[in-house]
């Protein structure tokens, strides 16, 4: 029997209520918050939505599938909320929720009105054999996610114009615990991606004494996007841990706006994702009756043991569950491009040729030619780019032609795009019409010298797939690496929507768009880049199958973004620049290459320029990936010194294999000086009694020597100057 009488929230049956937060919060204009504040839990619609029905059926991958309805008199609002629970992968099966709280699964009655939603516990992984030979990767422990979208339907009378919709809440987290909680989440910048912090729960939501006040606080810890670039301040990835190594782990998908929060809620944490909101991104949508509204899809992962490793273990398994299969997931070919530190923006078939002739003698299976190649622009490419047609000046014989030379090099052609923006001296400025384009207040959108598709008009959608049916069926083109470089801010007015809600609009249009070109041409590959990482969200990477991870052009400073990418995006989706140059010292191409062979090597640099030595390094580095890269689209990434700083000296990135264990370990020069010390010993518990024999697989010649204490389950590296760097193999 279910209880009716109160809203619906996730727990254990055992649970105290009082902790939990409904299902969902909803505020509409008329009907807000019942306790004020900063905070998007406590809604009045929230609390009065009540159980309807609900049904679970299978899902593939072993995972459930539980639809729950629920609805609300008042405005006559429906909510249906889809709630997804996997094995996991690695991460064992089901999803448990609150502190061992259940996810979706069967409805039961509750105390206090309130309906909760359980599922069994996780099995307990089986007892380890003393006998057998040691695990190179580690035992499965109880983990999974869960996977929430929530469908609104008017079924009132009036319409409802609503403000702000969670997509998932959780309560009930660590409670009577939260001394011991730690707070994770990532700041993002150009240049600077994935830098990760970290600080005690209760150094972001301290104790207030509730029961001197009879409330709780009015704020929370909260992160949201800002305009355009969804990842451009930070990333929609954050978790909390404990001491006993639990970790809860969230990702809210959406090109367009985002916000999380993270507050306490009677003794216990709690967790609330959403999408767009008005307060935060000028985002409303009215509801008449009888339509219907859905949120960006979130996920939050729960892992028993293993605290954030185990977790982002599981993670990476949920986001190659969501993607788009595609071949180039599989192959991982090396991808060479021409812009960094190299022709930045200025190629010709005279400057090609000869990078087209090295980097096939280095082995790249991709080349790329990036921005430029249309530009004949007395006063440069950047405000007139729109047609994408090549520039004859640049290319005399015709850039198809060059385009073959790429193929007869046996590597795939590759070019860049920029396919939202039209620049204003552009002649499709003119030819496309207003409603063609981001508006506001009736006035077309300019912003660093362009303005912006809306791809829910016809021809702008038209025009778009005019340009990539001619590149990919016409020239031969196989690989589009689809940049993004200004942020339009809150988004466009199209008749009476708000910004934001114009904004996730075009973004749904723009997903859209890219299945249907990768529908009509399945073996093209497309590159996801907005000026690096400022675009690097699941709803984007469910269909693109390379992420840049930067356009950090001071090879020192990559490493922390390197080994802190698979944060973010899969590491065979994480393409991170290898820019060896001719001025370089060997130990300087070695360092440069070694951080992108555990990612997809995004290789650049005058290779037609290099020393033999240097260019052996180059080939030498491409065969070892070509050795490992067949393990990394499986792998599980981990971080033994945790995540990295960006300053750290010493940094270390490793994936777990099914053939053993990769790890990567960079030194580098402290930034204050000095110089930091030539040994570290670094935590691998997973491998404790083993005996892996260390190898250094790159550089070969390197220098680097490693001592392993199999009682201990630490490895000592040694790497005698700074600024170098060694990719490492324990086997069992």
């Amino acid at each position: 029997m279910v209880d009716t009488t109160g809203s619906v929230r996730l727990g254990r049956p055992d649970q105290d209520t009082a902790c939990l937060v409904p299902l969902v919060e909803i505020t509409a204009t008329g009907h807000g918050r019942l306790w004020s504040g900063e905070r998007f839990i406590e809604t009045a619609i929230g609390e009065r939505l009540v159980y309807r029905d609900h049904e679970t059926v299978e899902s593939a991958g072993g995972g459930e599938r539980t639809t729950i309805r629920l609805t609300d008199a008042v405005t006559g609002l429906v909510a249906e909320v889809v709630l997804e629970t996997g094995a996991g992968g690695s991460g064992g099966a089901g999803f448990t929720g609150a502190d061992s709280a259940g996810g979706a699964g069967r409805a039961g009655e509750a105390p206090g009105g309130v309906t909760q939603l359980a599922d069994s516990e996780d099995p307990s992984p089986p007892p380890q054999n003393p006998s057998a030979p040691p695990r190179t990767r580690p035992s499965p422990t109880p983990a999974g996610f869960l996977r929430a979208r929530v469908r609104l339907v008017n079924e009132g009378g009036a319409p409802v114009r609503l403000e702000s919709v969670s997509t998932l809440t959780l309560g009930g987290i660590a409670a009577g615990a939260l001394d011991g909680l730690t707070l994770h989440w990532a700041d993002n910048d150009w240049l600077a991606e994935c830098r990760w912090r970290q600080a005690p729960f209760r150094d972001q939501v301290v104790p207030l004494s509730r029961s001197a006040h009879g409330h709780e606080g009015r704020g929370c810890f909260e992160r949201y996007s800002q305009g355009s670039w969804s990842t451009g301040r930070h990333l929609p990835v954050a978790a909390l841990t404990d001491r006993d190594g639990r970790a809860w782990l969230w990702q809210i998908e959406s090109s367009a706006g985002w916000r999380f929060e993270t507050g306490e809620r009677e003794g216990a944490a709690y967790v609330a994702l959403f999408g767009p909101d008005d307060a935060h991104h000028q985002w409303q949508h009215t509801l008449a009756p009888g339509q219907e509204f859905t949120t960006v899809p979130a996920v939050l992962v729960r892992a028993e043991t293993g605290g954030l490793d185990a977790a982002f273990g599981v993670l990476t398994d949920y986001r190659r569950s969501i993607r788009r299969d595609h071949p180039d997931l599989h192959a991982l070919p090396v991808i060479y491009n021409d812009y960094m530190n190299t022709l930045m923006g200025d190629p010709t078939t005279e400057r090609l040729l000869p990078l087209i002739e090295s980097a096939a003698a280095a082995g790249a299976e991709v080349f790329v030619i990036d921005a430029g190649w249309y530009d004949d622009d007395a006063q440069g490419w950047w405000d007139a780019v729109g047609a994408w047609e090549p520039a004859p000046n640049r290319f005399p014989g015709g850039l198809p032609k060059l385009l073959d030379t790429i193929s007869n090099h046996g590597m795939t052609p590759g070019l860049w795009l920029e396919p939202e923006v039209v620049g204003v001296r552009s002649p499709l400025a003119h030819a496309l019409p207003d409603e063609a384009f981001f508006r506001r207040g009736g006035l077309r959108v300019t912003e660093h010298g362009r303005h912006h598709l809306d791809l829910r008009h016809p021809a702008a959608r038209a025009h778009l797939d005019e340009v990539v049916d001619r590149l990919v069926d016409d020239w031969g083109v196989g690989y589009l690496k689809l940049d993004y470089n200004i942020n339009i801010g809150p988004g466009t007015e199209n008749g009476p929507e708000s910004p934001g809600a114009g904004l996730l609009g075009h973004h749904r249009a723009h997903l859209d768009w890219l299945a249907s070109i990768l529908d009509r041409h399945p073996r093209l590959v497309v590159e996801n880049c907005g000026s690096g990482g400022l675009r690097m969200d699941y709803a984007q990477l469910a269909l693109a199958q390379v992420q840049s991870t930067s356009d950090q052009q001071d090879f020192l400073r990559y490493p922390p973004i390197a080994a802190a990418a698979p944060t973010a995006v899969t590491p065979e989706q994480a393409a991170v620049w290898a820019y060896p140059q001719p001025h370089f010292s060997p130990e300087e191409v070695a360092f440069t290459l070694t951080g992108a062979l555990l990612g997809r090597i995004h290789l650049s640099g005058f290779l037609n320029l290099m020393s033999a030595e240097q260019f052996a390094l180059v080939r030498s580095a491409i065969s070892v990936y070509r050795d490992i890269r067949r393990e990394i689209q499986d792998a599980h990434p981990f971080w033994p010194l945790g995540l990295p700083g960006w300053e750290d000296s010493w940094i270390t990135q490793g994936l777990h294999t099914d053939a053993g264990t990769l790890l990567t370990v960079w030194r580098r020069e402290p930034p204050s000086g000095g110089s930091a010390p030539a040994d570290l010993t670094i935590p691998l518990p997973h491998l404790r009694g083993s005996r892996p024999a260390p190898v250094v697989l790159y550089p070969t010649a390197s220098d680097c020597t490693t001592h392993w204490d199999p009682d201990r389950a630490l490895l000592t590296v040694h790497l005698p100057r700074p600024d170098t760097a060694a990719l490492l193999r324990l086997d069992g």
